[in-house]
């Protein structure tokens, strides 16, 4: 492999801006960077403010970020089952994506544990190197590797320094070591694409198309045309950070143009001296510090989850410079987003791999790596429609998103349908057919970051619930949805059809039921297997055929396997002319009592009854003599209260 030093001048600016550089203790976007894991506690000393990866229990506004649930249990395991301290996990920030915490705008953050022992997360012994492309990478089955290189965790965290996107974009990583004498030597590489270790065949997967990488590539004016792949390389020496280099990948040629918002540091490294993609230094436009580092010293907090050693120990402190911290301003360096591209919320990097080298060439040979993880991964909107189908006539109904950040902002909007009430947050209710969009922003000064659309049809040969059917209801337990009906003339019955839907409309048979040979009252079940059901809900309804002929749908009964969705009480047709049901989704089964009374409060009926973890269908009987009018049902469980208004129009 090559190094080229493009110019002279070049590399008396380099010596100039890396004196530049802080290697003390400094809070940078109120997060503490002196190689501590602990908020409201800096450089040794507690301290009312500053964030941190944990907390120690010292009081204060400082906020921690790393998800701590589940260590304890984590922790007392590997008391009970030594040989589960050899496995990786990790645990992603506590706070949604884009958090304002003492005003400062979280975008996202991760620690993660690597593999203990000798396996497949380590590079083969040869020449892997900074510079190829994955795919030549080489891993064994199992190989050890010196301590010098062998990583224990690693910690990395993304934040603005104020609550907007415009304010200064901070990268925080942090790595653990067995190592804690001499040189240490270590890669932060950030890829673009959703690449990944595939362990069992010991490769490496979704690299970018450019030699193995993501290019940066530029506009005439040099300007990011888009941006690519970035690696930070950094160096501590037994006494403190000595070095913190910033590369990007790009073709070659591209050395030729000035870019607009950083300068070239005067060094490429590719696959060989003839490569026309590889790695080339970069520095900020303007001189000063761009980076910060320290490594503990003695005694300092492992966090809650412990630290284990190579040797398989169990430890509550880190020995002297075994952790060692750095922060990385990615404006002042001419890496944000917010800046570099029309899109402030665009994520500056998808993947993170942490990888340590023999020695300070950026070309030494690489030893460990901690797999690929996740960054900045926020799915896309989805939304489902309680009622999709309106039977008969137009109805009222809610539309919910499944997957709500509490952080973002949902917009709602329809060409053709009709919005009652608010057009904003995570639902609406609709009173009309049509298509629904929402549109949801990360944060306020965002462009949108991702739609969805549902729509709501009206069966106008559906019909409204004959007499003989007094009830169609579904309860989801666990994997298994159990749908119940009860007719008052059984002998009037031919057959019974379930159908289901995964897309609110198009409806297909699930399985018959044929009718017992008895007259008068009669309830059945059916029992349907979902656990191998992908889709976030379900939609039933029963299909009854008469000995005259006459076919008659039931109501629709949505069973939402999504777990993280909130109950509610949802009545149908609404307004109605006919029968009035009501759906009720409860975590919990009991008791439950509504009563209905008319708008001057006089009370029409009162009821208990019993509901069952799931969904809940009942029929309001109550309302098949009532005057055309509005009515209020207030509808009490063990849970929540509920009150809806009814319209009847007969």
């Amino acid at each position: 492999m090559k190094r080229l030093l493009l110019y002279a001048s070049v590399t008396l600016f380099i010596t100039s801006v890396s004196i530049a550089q802080i290697t003390g203790p400094v809070t940078r976007a109120n997060f503490g960077i002196e190689a501590e894991l602990r908020a409201n506690y800096f450089n040794g000393a507690v301290t009312s403010v500053g964030d941190d990866w944990y907390n120690n229990g010292t009081a204060g506004t400082g906020q921690f970020i790393i998800d701590t649930n589940g260590a304890a249990a984590l922790v007392a395991r590997y008391s009970t089952n030594p040989a589960s301290r050899m496995l990786s996990f990790s645990r992603l920030m506590r706070q949604a994506p884009y958090s304002i915490v003492n005003n400062r705008l979280l975008l996202d953050g991760i620690f993660t544990r690597d593999f203990h022992g000798d396996d497949s997360t380590v590079y083969a012994s040869g020449s892997n190197k900074n510079g190829d492309s994955p795919v030549n990478w080489t891993t064994p089955v199992s190989q050890g590797i010196p301590d010098k290189n062998d990583i224990l965790d690693v910690f990395v965290h993304a934040r603005r320094a104020g609550p907007n996107i415009t304010d200064s974009l901070w990268m925080f990583g942090g790595i653990s070591i067995e190592n804690t004498t001499g040189n240490r030597y270590f890669d932060f590489e950030l890829y673009q694409t959703d690449f990944y270790y595939d362990r069992p065949a010991l490769t490496f997967r979704n690299y970018g198309p450019d030699a193995g990488h993501t290019s940066w590539t530029f506009n005439p004016d040099g300007s990011v045309q888009r941006p690519g792949d970035i690696i930070f390389t950094a160096e501590y020496s037994s006494s403190s950070l000595t070095l913190v280099e910033a590369r990007i990948w790009i073709n070659k040629t591209a050395l030729a143009m000035t870019p607009m918002y950083f300068n070239w540091g005067g060094l490429f490294d590719g696959a060989s001296a003839s490569a026309t993609y590889g790695y080339a230094s970069i520095l900020p436009k303007t001189a000063g510090a761009y980076y910060t580092g320290l490594q503990c010293g003695a005694t300092s907090w492992t966090g809650p989850f412990s630290l284990v050693r190579t040797d398989n120990s169990l430890n509550t402190t880190y020995i002297t410079r075994q952790f060692m911290e750095f922060s990385v301003n990615l404006t002042k360096l001419g890496l944000d987003p917010a800046y570099i591209s029309t899109n402030g919320c665009g994520t500056p990097f998808r993947r993170v791999l942490v990888k340590t080298r023999a020695s300070t060439s950026f070309t030494a040979e690489l030893k460990d790596f901690v797999a690929p993880f996740r960054m900045f991964d926020i799915p896309m909107p989805q939304i489902v429609a309680e009622m999709p189908i309106f039977c008969g006539q137009m109805g009222v109904t809610d539309i919910t998103v499944l997957n709500p950040l509490s952080t973002s902002t949902y917009n709602w909007s329809t060409s053709n349908g009709h919005i009652i009430g608010t057009t904003t947050g995570p639902s609406i209710t609709v009173d009309s057919t049509g298509t629904y969009i929402v549109a949801q922003r990360l944060h306020t000064q965002c462009p949108v970051f991702g739609y969805d659309t549902v729509s709501i049809a009206l069966d106008s040969f559906c019909m409204v619930l004959d007499k003989n059917l007094t009830e169609f209801s579904g309860v989801l337990n666990k994997k298994n949805a159990v749908l119940n009906w009860e007719v008052l003339q059984n002998e009037q019955i031919n057959s019974f059809e379930l159908e289901y839907s995964l897309e609110s409309n198009n409806f297909m048979s699930l399985g018959s039921v044929n009718p017992f040979d008895q007259s008068g009252n009669a309830a059945y079940s059916f029992n349907h297997d979902v656990s191998s059901v992908r889709s976030p809900i379900i939609y039933y309804r029963l299909r009854v055929t008469g000995r005259d002929g006459k076919v008659v749908y039931s109501n629709i009964v949505a069973m939402r396997l999504n777990n993280d969705v909130k109950p509610g009480l949802l009545i149908f047709p609404n307004p109605s002319s006919e029968q009035v049901w009501a759906s009720l989704i409860t975590f919990k089964g009991g008791e439950a009592e509504y009563s209905i009374t008319d708008m001057n409060s006089k009370l029409i009926s009162r009821k208990k009854i019993i509901l069952y973890a799931g969904n809940n269908t009942i029929n309001l009987s109550e309302f098949d003599n009532c005057q055309p009018g509005v009515y209020l049902i207030k509808m009490v469980t063990a849970e929540e209260s509920y009150i809806r208004k009814i319209v009847i129009s007969k």
